[in-house]
Order: C-alpha cells, then structure tokens, then sequence
C-alpha cells in the first residue's frame, strides 16, 4: 500500500481520492479546510499548499503528488503562482512525481482539434498563467530535478463538476426557464467526465515513460452545448431547453459588476467556435476508455439544483 498525496478537495481530487482508496492505497487528501469524502483509506489533511515546507512534510514518502487544486476563477492569476513554485519546491524535496490536472487555456484559439503537440499560444492572463505553470514543471524536469506530467482536459462532466454548463445554463433550463449563454450553441465541443480525469492521473503517475510530457484525458466525442442541454433536459425528465445565444456586448456590461462573468470574456473563443480536444494519443498508451456521455451527463445532473422561480 503506497501514499498518494492530493492537494485539492474539489471534484477531480474528491474523484483521484476514491480512485486511489478503492484499489487499496493510502490517500492524503490536503486542502485548506481539511476536508474530503468519508474513506479508511483518506487522511484529509487541513494545510496551506502555498507553503512548500509544510507541503513538503505531507508529501514526505509518497509515490505520487497530485496538483488537483482549483482556485476561484477570478483569483487565478494572484493563487496560481506561489501554489504552482510550491509544488514544484515540495516535489523536489520529497523526490515524489509531481502529475498536474491540467486545462486547454495554454494552446489559444486553434483552428482544427487541439493535440498535445500544439506550441502554447496563451492569450489573457488566466491562459499565460497555466502555460507558465507547466513551462516552469517542465524545465525542472529536463534538469532533472524533478518528475512531473501534465494531464489536460476539457470542460468537465459529472459529479461535483464545475463549469459554465452546470453553473449557470443547467440550473436555469432543469427549472423550465430560459438560458441565454455567451456561446455559438451549435459548435462542436469537447466534454470530459471527471472521473477519466482522475483515470488518466493515476495511470499517468503509476507510468514513468508517460512524464516528461502532455496527454489529454479520454474523452468521448463532442457535443454541441445545445445537444449537451438537450440530453441532460432529457435524463432530468424536464422539458425541452429554451436556449438563446448571448451577444458578446452584454456579457461584456455583465462583467461590469460581476468578477465571475468578467473572466469568461478571456475565454470566449471556446464557446463562440469548434472546440474539439484530440485524446487519441492517451486512449491508446493510457489503456483508457471515455465515459459514455450519458453516464457522466446522469452524474452532472444528480448535483444541479435547478434555479428558484
């Protein structure tokens, strides 16, 4: 039975915690409140990751160190740095495989699917921030410093997921009211179930050829946000979704007086365009199977409380 040290109770390291517990590991799960799920197996640990002292002394005999953290949204650019650099510090010291959850801000528009291969072309701060997080992880890890990897994935599905859909389109649309969202509503896009997330960091970690590089979690084929909707509509036993595409110029005045709405303009090429995410190189040397959309949409919808009328 071998540690595995998590930094982050959100979804995914709530999902990579079960993971780990179920096939017999030893987990400590470290967040800032010490909070997690109920396992024999799962230490939740209360710390501040920031400090790679402290997170070096949790880390101490671990196979495996898991970035799962999630800062607030419109913080990412003051909380990303120093947890990133103590990370990195806590890997080095405790010579522990450093594998990040990673998003697809650090590639910027593309035209065609996103593959791992594609250069960063970050625009926006919260973009430049991620894509300076794994140049940095990168560059220890060619000086052999440290180990670490970086599995990506798109916007994410299923239990506990946090997203555009499930904050602010899924709730309005269970309770039979209109959604107006910042977004082409008919553009392929690429969902990804947490859980593949939590697979792909596991088999990530347990694998040393995979360090050193990119993969992109499994997933299963895009969906367009209506279609998205318009299933998860259909599993709630709710009716048809009424959808209308916001104008770029209102989520613009929204984000006025809304810190949230006003970093989804950075991001609005993912949602105004075909985002597709190409997994094939993981699906293949990771030995995992996207969860069909159905499942991970049953999962989402289970934890949507629909909006008050």
């Amino acid at each position: 039975m071998a540690l595995h040290v998590i930094v982050g109770a959100g979804a995914v390291g709530v999902a990579t915690a079960h993971l780990l517990a179920e096939r017999g590991e030893q987990v400590r799960l470290v967040s800032r409140r010490g909070t997690g799920p109920e396992h024999p197996s799962v230490e939740q640990v209360a710390a501040d990751a920031t400090d790679s002292a402290a997170l070096a002394r949790v880390a101490r005999g671990a196979v495996a160190l898991y970035n799962c953290a999630a800062p607030p949204y419109h913080r990412w650019t003051l909380e990303w740095p120093p947890l990133a650099d103590a990370l990195l510090d806590a890997a080095e010291a405790c010579g522990v495989v450093l594998v990040s959850a990673g998003n697809l801000y650090l590639y910027g528009p593309v035209d065609g699917p996103l593959t791992e291969d594609l250069p960063p072309r970050p625009v926006g701060p919260k973009a430049r921030v991620r894509a300076r997080m794994w140049q940095d992880a990168l560059a220890r890890h060619e000086a052999g410093r440290i180990r670490t990897a970086d599995v990506r994935a798109s916007d994410h599905l299923g239990a506990g997921s946090q997203s555009l859909l499930t904050l602010a389109v899924l709730p309005r649309v269970l309770a039979g009211e209109r959604a107006s969202v910042p977004a082409d509503l008919d553009a392929p896009h690429t969902w990804t179930a947490v859980g593949d997330v939590a697979r792909a960091l596991v088999a990530v970690a347990d694998d040393e050829r995979t360090w050193g590089r990119a993969w992109h979690v499994p997933s299963a084929p895009p969906l367009s946000l209506r279609e998205v909707v318009t299933r998860a509509c259909a599993l709630a036993g709710a009716p048809q979704p009424r959808l209308s595409t916001m104008p770029g110029l209102v989520l613009w005045l929204g984000g006025l007086g809304d810190p949230l709405v006003r970093e989804l303009r950075e991001t609005q090429y993912q949602f105004r365009r075909p985002f597709v995410m190409d997994s094939t190189a993981a699906t293949a040397a990771l030995g995992i199977t996207a969860t069909p959309i159905e499942e991970s949409l049953t999962e989402t919808v289970r934890g949507v409380t629909p909006a008050r009328r």
